[in-house]
């Protein structure tokens, strides 16, 4: 029993992750339609730079991982807005050049990031309390799991309320419904897209700096690896939706999780049949809309 509950937290806690890097994906397409494969930079570079600011303020103390959080919150937010003024906004409607453009840029990035940091993964110190446990009925889960549930419960939280409480994310939805007429209004809904974006490249910021917290480690393929299970996490949840991209998270994790430890290893495999599965059965996801994009 012990064993079970320790993974199935361990598999919330992984999904946690999954999370911060696929919510970005998910709000960006469901508000913008633009499927950004460029999303993986994004958390890499936070990652390392939120490494190199977190090592000098206090290696593997709480006050260098805060700064580096914040490092990767505000890297991740920059350059997704310039990829977005730069390269996207000439390309709205033109879904085959964005596929392109994002997919360059994610190679050329990882080849900057192995002539900046090396091709070798960089170990990194965490705080003292991250590196314990703590015990559940039985069940010693890794201290780095809660961190990474709160920290995506509160991204969740943020992100909701900025669409639903603020004057900006009124202008977001009411953009992405009629942007004519929002236009003629005499409002600028370039500028709430670039917002989006920002966002977007927040929660991927965030999400590298955990990722090196989660596996003790920071690497140029860092952010291309997780990509690939947030376009599945984005899929199965239901292209655009932020709660289906929330449940398709935990659901991932948790079987990925079961998979490796009663089947052998399996769990990438397993993860792929569920894909096929729900493309098979509910070809719009989890909670996606009927009317697909």
């Amino acid at each position: 029993m012990s064993t079970l509950l320790l993974l199935l937290i361990t598999g919330v806690g992984l999904g946690a992750l999954y999370f911060l890097v696929a919510s970005g994906l998910s709000l960006i397409y469901g508000l913008m339609g633009v499927l950004n494969f460029a999303h993986g930079s994004f958390l890499t570079l936070a990652g390392f730079l939120g490494w190199e600011v977190g090592r000098r303020v206090g290696d593997g103390t709480w006050g260098g991982l805060l700064a580096g959080m914040l490092v990767g919150l505000v890297v991740g937010a920059l350059v997704a807005a310039v990829t977005e003024l730069v390269f996207i906004r000439r390309l709205y409607q033109r879904h085959i050049e964005q596929v392109l453009v994002t997919v360059g840029l994610g190679l050329a990035t990882v080849a900057l990031f192995e002539g900046i940091w090396g091709t070798d993964p960089i170990r990194i110190a965490k705080p003292a309390w991250l590196g314990g446990t703590t015990d559940v009925l039985g069940a010693s889960v890794p201290n780095d799991r809660w961190l990474l549930i709160g920290a995506a419960a509160v991204v969740l939280g943020l992100i909701v309320l900025f669409l639903r409480a603020t004057p900006y994310g009124l202008v977001i939805r009411a953009g992405v419904e009629n942007r004519t007429m929002v236009t003629a209004l005499g409002i600028d809904v370039r500028r709430a897209f670039t917002v989006v974006f920002a966002i977007g490249g927040a929660a991927a910021g965030l999400g590298g700096v955990l990722a090196s917290v989660y596996y003790g480690q920071v690497s140029a393929h860092q952010g291309t690896s997780l990509l690939i299970y947030a376009f599945i996490v984005t899929v199965i949840g239901g292209l655009g939706s932020l709660a289906g991209a929330a449940v398709a998270s935990v659901l991932v994790a948790v079987i990925q999780q079961l998979a490796n430890f009663y089947l052998g290893g399996t769990g990438d495999l397993a993860v792929v049949l569920a894909l096929a599965a729900v493309l098979l059965v509910r070809p719009r996801g989890l909670l996606g809309k009927a009317a697909a994009r």
